[in-house]
């Protein structure tokens, strides 16, 4: 994986990446409803974990958790939150095996998953949350306009690879994202897709409400436009009765 999460994203030298991913944790954080008081927060896929040293201010009473199964960026979390008191750090599922969270952070995760290790991962939130929890999962925006100026964007950074050619970022601008995503596997056995590309934040939406519910979403990094003129799409979720999907 890459060798480091802050400089592609939180320390990008574009000060419009920059912009968007600070804003997408901050509209991350601000969907926790004011009825919620948070006392276990779980960074699922923590990154470097910038997500948990914002938490910590906004609710200094929490108990953090920290889980990031790649170990080099858990080596940056680790120094990352290295002054942030009382953060303990998972990094297998079988850690998560124990443990209970009244609150998750999802960010930037699921579009990296193919099916199998995306049920997996619901699975792991589902027991994890429990009946009274919440959990905000966010996940990019890949078609439409915000595709063709992220596509743009890579073609400027690293044009010929997957995600920087011009017929698939077409396609993705017309709604219709390409298949054959590059994938690799991860020391833990998991495979993982490398490009956001491909994605499609409907889909996950149709897959995400038959296993919660949502209670809201926002999109960043300006949330007033909606989807079609935003990077990233939240959603506020909770456990719910197995009897199918519920509306938003």
């Amino acid at each position: 994986m890459d060798s480091s999460y802050a400089e592609k994203t939180f320390a990008d030298p574009n000060p419009l990446k920059r912009f968007a991913h600070r804003r997408r944790l901050r509209d991350a954080l601000g969907l926790i409803t004011t009825s919620h008081e948070p006392r276990r927060v779980l960074d699922f896929g923590a990154g470097n974990g910038e997500l948990l040293k914002r938490a910590v201010e906004i609710w200094p009473g929490a108990e953090l958790m920290c889980y990031e199964p790649d170990a080099g960026r858990m080596n940056q979390a680790r120094e990352h939150l290295a002054g942030v008191p009382g953060v303990s750090f998972l990094d297998s599922t079988d850690q998560l095996s124990g443990i209970r969270a009244d609150t998750i952070f999802c960010l930037e995760v699921f579009e990296h998953l193919p099916e199998p290790e995306s049920d997996e991962a619901f699975g792991h939130m589902r027991r994890l949350l429990g009946a009274t929890g919440q959990a905000v999962i966010s996940v990019p925006i890949e078609i439409g306009l915000p595709a063709l100026v992220k596509g743009l964007f890579r073609m400027m950074r690293r044009y010929g690879e997957f995600d920087a050619q011009a017929r698939r970022i077409a396609r993705a601008v017309l709604a219709r994202p390409v298949s054959g995503r590059p994938r690799v596997r991860l020391e833990s056995g998991s495979d993982y897709y490398l490009h956001h590309l491909g994605f499609d934040h409907r889909e996950f939406e149709r897959k995400l409400a038959t296993r919660f519910r949502i209670l809201k979403h926002c999109c960043s990094p300006m949330g007033v436009f909606g989807p079609a003129l935003n990077f990233e799409i939240s959603y506020l979720i909770e456990s719910r009765d197995e009897d199918g999907p519920t509306p938003t």
